[in-house]
């Protein structure tokens, strides 16, 4: 059974670490920002078909051209993301949301309200990059 929270709730410091008002919170903003994504692909996806004629002029179609595959490629970021999302609703629902895959430490209110999504701390993040920045610059 989920929790009722008021739009204005903002998860606090002052009470326990992923109490249900939280879940509830996270789990609702996940939500909405997965609709969102899918709302605006709605419309890309027909934007795209209203796009698809013909340009008699070369100029004209390769600009169509390009305009399609950055959207492609902007579709399928979201598409990733989605996937992220979905994967933190199922953390909210084993109970393990908020909580660094790495250390097992509670990441910070703050950074999950930013990103909802992250499975590091800012720490583990941070580390995380350092890393890739050393083997990228093998």
């Amino acid at each position: 059974m989920a929790v009722e929270i008021d739009d204005d709730y903002r998860p606090s410091e002052s009470e326990p670490f992923m109490n249900e008002r939280q879940r509830e919170y996270f789990r609702k903003k996940l939500n909405a920002w997965k609709e969102e994504i899918l709302r605006e692909s709605r419309e890309t996806l027909s934007h795209l078909q209203e796009e698809s004629q013909n340009h008699p002029d070369l100029a004209d179609r390769a600009s169509s051209e390009t305009d399609r595959a950055i959207e492609l490629r902007a579709r399928d970021r979201q598409r990733k993301l989605i996937a992220k999302i979905d994967a933190a609703l199922k953390r909210i629902e084993d109970g393990s949301y908020g909580y660094c895959e790495e250390t097992g430490e509670p990441i910070s209110l703050k950074r999950l309200d930013a990103r909802p999504v992250a499975t590091l701390s800012i720490e583990a993040q941070e580390r995380h990059e350092r890393r890739e920045r050393v083997y990228r610059d093998d």
